[in-house]
């Protein structure tokens, strides 16, 4: 795996990179290495091989969101239909908690993956109305712990220490 996590200044999980970027930002003295994956040698020359990295000057961002997308609904709800439970990644459709017609629209809080059976014995009703409850809580994921964590499966056990603070403990026992 080639992929460096990035740091700030404060020690606040960034972003992700790829190694060849990292190493750059090392040598120009921008980042120091805070994990490495061993090191590559030639007979006059040593370089460690970044894992994590934190930049040395503090980095102002904005605040980034994830998109809402299909594909971001069911990874977010880990391919589960949140009805009845069974896992798929084919037969998963996505569905509104409260119906469209109902007022519903289409946001973190009120999509959630469902399987086609569930979807249909659902219908256009409420969760209260077919008495279908919800196995979690439907929420918009914070950007960085959600694409290093839900979209990369190799996630390196060294990152864990700096993106434990913004997962919630229901996705820490999954």
């Amino acid at each position: 795996m080639s992929d460096v996590l990035v740091l700030n200044f404060t020690y606040e999980a960034m972003n992700v990179t790829n190694l060849a970027r990292a190493v750059r930002l090392v040598y120009a003295g921008k980042a120091e290495i805070v994990a490495d994956r061993g090191a590559m040698r030639s007979i006059s020359f040593e370089m460690r091989l970044p894992s994590i990295i934190r930049m040395l000057y503090f980095i102002r961002r904005a605040k980034r969101t994830v998109a809402l997308t299909k594909k971001n609904i069911l990874l977010r709800d880990n391919f589960t239909c949140q009805y009845c439970g069974v896992k798929g990644d084919k037969t998963l459709t996505v569905d509104h908690v409260l119906p469209r017609r109902a007022g519903g629209r289409s946001t973190w809080e009120n999509l959630v993956a469902a399987c086609y059976a569930c979807n249909q014995r659902k219908g256009s009703r409420t969760i209260q109305a077919c008495r279908m409850p919800l196995r979690r809580q439907p929420r918009q994921p914070s950007y960085i712990p959600w694409i290093v964590i839900k979209s990369n499966t190799n996630t390196p056990e060294d990152w864990a220490a700096f993106l434990w603070h913004e997962i919630s403990i229901e996705e820490r026992v999954e």
